[in-house]
């Protein structure tokens, strides 16, 4: 089922979504589209970068890819409601943040000729939501510090449906040349690695990003987690068992 149809029946689903755990805030609106999650907002954030929460959905073993072709979390969940969730706390972002590799693995997973995909809402009536909470236009950040990243071959950047931008270093700079005036660039360390302090701040800074919506694998999660730089994480456990077999320990 494709992500628009997907769209159409999400709120209208005879199935359960059920919260089992969450001590969010009170929404500082009502409407509709929360109405299945019941209490959903964010706190304020702090004063020198955005308030930084992620998505994960797993299987009932634990599992959160089934690695392959078919390795994003929706290939685990495969769930209108895991879909309506994720269009929800996007709906709540100023900007998502993604790992360059996340953004090709999308791209190639789709074949050959496909020019990748735009993480954004699609559902109609949380893409109201957005327009009532107040956010601008949806923004994709691409995180990579060498900048290895054709981007021309992206229909991310060509800034009809979201507003792209890309998060390198002084590397990264000079491999991505020159970027199109529609592209926002936060430029952060020297290289190979992005400095994600310096670079979160001047995403708060000079671009009024208050959340952020990591949308990562797990390196751009991985150096978020250890910098202590996660402040909320939502996690979907799909009702499926993956049985995925856990390669050996390696040998020293």
């Amino acid at each position: 089922m494709s992500p628009e149809e997907n769209a159409g029946r999400t709120l209208d689903s005879g199935r359960t979504f059920e919260v089992l755990f969450d001590e969010g805030e009170t929404p500082p609106i009502q409407h509709p589209a929360l109405k299945r999650y019941g209490k959903l907002a964010f706190p304020a954030p702090p004063s020198h970068r955005p308030w930084i929460y992620s998505n994960f959905v797993q299987s009932l073993d634990g599992i959160t890819s089934f690695l392959g072709p078919n390795f994003a979390g929706s290939d685990i969940s495969q769930s209108i409601d895991d879909r309506w969730l994720m269009d929800v706390l996007r709906a709540h972002a100023d900007a998502l943040l993604t790992g360059a590799a996340t953004l090709l693995d999308e791209r190639n997973a789709r074949g050959a000729e496909s020019r990748g995909i735009v993480f954004q809402v699609v559902d109609p009536r949380v893409q109201d939501l957005r327009r009532e909470l107040g956010r601008g236009k949806e923004r994709n950040l691409i995180v990579t510090g060498r900048g290895n990243l054709s981007w021309r071959d992206l229909k991310l950047f060509d800034g009809d449906q979201v507003e792209p931008g890309i998060v390198t270093t002084e590397m990264g700079v000079k491999n991505l040349g020159e970027l199109p005036a529609h592209v926002l660039l936060v430029v952060a360390g020297k290289g190979p690695k992005v400095d994600l302090r310096s670079a979160l701040r001047q995403l708060r800074e000079r671009y009024d990003i208050r959340y952020l919506l990591c949308e990562g694998g797990p390196t751009l999660f991985g150096a978020l987690a250890r910098a202590d730089l996660v402040d909320e994480k939502f996690l979907t456990i799909s009702p499926v068992e993956v049985g995925q077999q856990v390669p050996p320990e390696p040998v020293a």
